[in-house]
C-alpha cells in the first residue's frame, strides 16, 4: 500500500471548493463544507491522511511539510481554481520529483485529456465516480489495470483506461465520520444556516432530477440514487454520536436529494430520533405535509431547498420539475410546522432580463424562509447548461471566480449583461434581508442563544465586506 495523502490544496482566501459545495467560490460570510469527496476515498485506503488546507488555514508551505512524506498524493480540484491547484502539485513536484501526484473532482472527470495534456505536471486523472479508483491507484496495481483512470505514462503519452462502473453497494462504503475524526477540526467548518459545530456527509449519490445547472449528478454521480440502507446509516449516527459526544450540534446530510425516496428519508430519520441528534437535509419544494411532519418529529430542524427562481418559464427551461404554487405550498407547510429553511437562488439561468430578477426577489419575500443563498449561474464543464452557453453564444467570460475568490457571471443574455447579473446578487440580498420579517426572527435567534448572538454580529461584518469587495471588484471591471 502506498503511503496516500488526500489534499484539498490551499486556495483564494475563503475558497470553499473542495467540499460538497455546489458552486466553487468564496461565501459571503465564512463558509466551509467537508471535503467528503477526498474523505470517502481515504476511508477506503488503509494508512491514508485527509488534508483540508483552505478552512484550517494551511499555507503552501505548510503542504509541503506534510507532502514530504508521501509516494502518493490525490488532489481535489473545481473548475475555478484549477490554476491554483496545479501550482501546489508544482511544488510538491519540485520538492520531490518520484511523488505522484493526481487529481480528482467533476473538471477532471469530464475534462481528462485536456487537463493532463494543458498540465504535464499532473501524473493522473481520475474519472467520474473515483472512490475505487484511488483505492487500487493506492494498493499499487499497474495503471493500465485500474478502470476510470486517466493519466501520463514516462514517455509524456496520455492513456485512458476504460470506465469504471458506478457504486450500488453503498452499504459496503466505509464510514467518513472517523477519517473527520482522525484529521479535521470541526470547529473549523461552519455553514452560515447550521448550528456550531456541524458534520455534512453523504450517504448516498446521485439525484433523478435532470437540472440542466447541477453539477455532481451531470459529471461524477448520475442520475440514479443509490444509497446506504436506513440501518447502516444508523450504526453510522451511533458510531458518530459515539465519537463526537456531544461536541457536534447538528448533522446535515448532503446527498443530492435525501428526501426523494420519502420511506428511506423516514426511517433514516427514526435512528435519528432514537440517538437524540438533530439533523438537516437537502429536499426539493415539493415534499408533501406528512412526511414533512414525520421528518420534523424525528428530529429534522432544517431544509435546504434550491428554489432558483420566481419564474416558472425559468424554472421549466432548467428542467427543475418544480411549480411555483408547489413551492408556495411547501414553503406553508414548513412555517406550519416550524421547520426551518435555506433557500438558495441562482440569478443568470437561461434566459435571465431584469424583470425575470424582479419575480425571484419577489418571490423570496413572499415565501420568507429563513435565510436564503443567492449565487450566479455557473456553466460548467460537463453540464447542459455549460453546452447551451456554448451553442448560444451566451458567454460572456471563461472566469469563474475573480482573482479574489468571489463569484463573476460567465453568461450574458440578450437582454441582461454580466454586470447586471452580479448586480443583481447584491440587490437580492438587501431587499430580502432589509426587511421587519426577515430581521425579526434572526434577532430572536441571536436573543436566543449567546453563541448565535456572537455568531451573527461576525456573519453581518463578515457580510458587509463581501458585498464592499463585490462591490470594489465590480467597479475595477467597468473602469478596464
Amino acid at each position: 500500500m502506498k503511503k496516500t495523502l488526500f489534499l484539498s490544496p490551499p486556495s483564494f482566501d475563503g475558497f470553499d471548493g473542495g467540499a460538497g459545495a455546489r458552486y466553487q467560490a468564496k461565501r459571503e460570510i465564512t463558509s466551509f463544507w467537508y471535503p467528503t469527496w477526498l474523505a470517502q476515498p481515504a476511508a477506503l485506503v488503509p494508512g491514508s491522511k485527509l488534508v483540508d488546507a483552505p478552512p484550517h488555514n494551511l499555507t503552501v508551505e505548510d503542504v509541503l511539510k506534510i507532502a514530504k512524506d508521501y509516494e502518493l498524493v490525490i488532489m481535489h480540484t473545481s473548475t475555478p481554481s484549477l490554476g491554483n491547484d496545479v501550482k501546489c502539485a508544482e511544488a510538491i513536484k519540485a520538492q520531490n520529483s518520484t511523488t505522484q501526484v493526481g487529481f480528482i473532482g467533476a473538471h477532471v472527470a469530464v475534462l481528462p485529456e485536456e487537463t493532463l495534456r494543458d498540465n504535464p505536471i499532473i501524473d493522473f486523472v481520475c474519472r467520474h465516480e473515483f472512490d475505487y479508483t484511488c483505492k487500487e491507484l493506492a494498493e499499487g496495481r499497474p495503471w493500465e489495470e485500474i478502470p476510470g483512470l486517466s493519466y501520463r505514462d514516462k514517455f509524456g503519452n496520455l492513456h485512458h483506461t476504460k470506465d469504471r462502473e458506478l457504486i450500488h453497494d453503498w452499504d459496503a462504503m466505509p464510514s467518513v465520520l472517523p477519517v473527520y475524526h482522525r484529521d479535521l477540526d470541526v470547529s473549523k467548518y461552519f455553514i452560515g444556516y447550521l448550528m456550531h459545530p456541524y458534520i455534512s456527509f453523504y450517504t448516498g449519490r446521485g439525484c433523478p432530477a435532470k437540472c440542466s445547472f447541477c453539477l455532481w449528478p451531470q459529471t461524477i454521480g448520475g442520475h440514479n440514487y443509490r444509497a446506504k440502507s436506513p440501518e447502516a446509516v444508523g450504526r453510522e449516527m451511533a458510531e458518530a454520536k459515539a465519537i463526537f459526544g456531544s461536541s457536534v450540534r447538528e448533522y446535515m446530510f448532503d446527498d443530492d436529494t435525501f428526501t426523494i425516496d420519502k420511506q428511506r428519508a423516514i426511517a433514516v430519520s427514526e435512528h435519528m430520533k432514537r440517538l437524540k441528534l438533530t439533523w438537516s437535509c437537502n429536499a426539493r419544494a415539493n415534499l408533501d405535509y406528512d412526511t414533512l411532519k414525520q421528518l420534523r418529529d424525528n428530529g429534522l430542524r432544517l431544509l435546504l431547498v434550491g428554489f432558483e427562481s420566481g419564474n416558472q418559464q425559468i424554472l421549466d427551461n432548467i428542467r427543475k420539475g418544480i411549480k411555483l404554487d408547489v413551492a408556495r405550498q411547501f414553503m406553508k407547510n414548513c412555517h406550519d410546522l416550524g421547520i426551518t429553511v435555506h433557500g438558495t437562488f441562482i440569478i443568470g439561468l437561461p434566459i435571465e432580463n431584469k424583470e425575470t430578477i424582479e419575480e425571484s426577489i419577489r418571490f423570496a419575500c413572499e415565501i420568507n424562509p429563513h435565510t436564503i443563498q443567492v449565487s450566479i449561474a455557473a456553466p460548467y464543464p460537463g453540464t447542459e447548461l455549460y453546452k447551451q452557453a456554448q451553442l448560444n453564444g451566451w458567454f460572456a467570460d471563461d472566469t469563474l471566480v475573480a482573482n479574489s475568490g468571489i463569484q463573476t457571471s460567465a453568461l450574458r443574455y440578450p437582454n441582461l449583461n454580466s454586470a447586471d447579473i452580479e448586480d443583481a446578487v447584491e440587490k437580492m440580498y438587501r431587499q430580502f434581508y432589509f426587511r421587519p420579517k426577515a430581521i425579526i426572527p434572526i434577532v430572536r435567534e441571536m436573543l436566543a442563544d449567546r453563541q448565535m448572538l456572537v455568531r451573527r454580529l461576525r456573519e453581518g461584518g463578515e457580510f458587509f465586506s463581501y458585498l464592499r469587495e463585490r462591490r470594489a471588484q465590480q467597479t475595477a471591471a467597468h473602469a478596464k
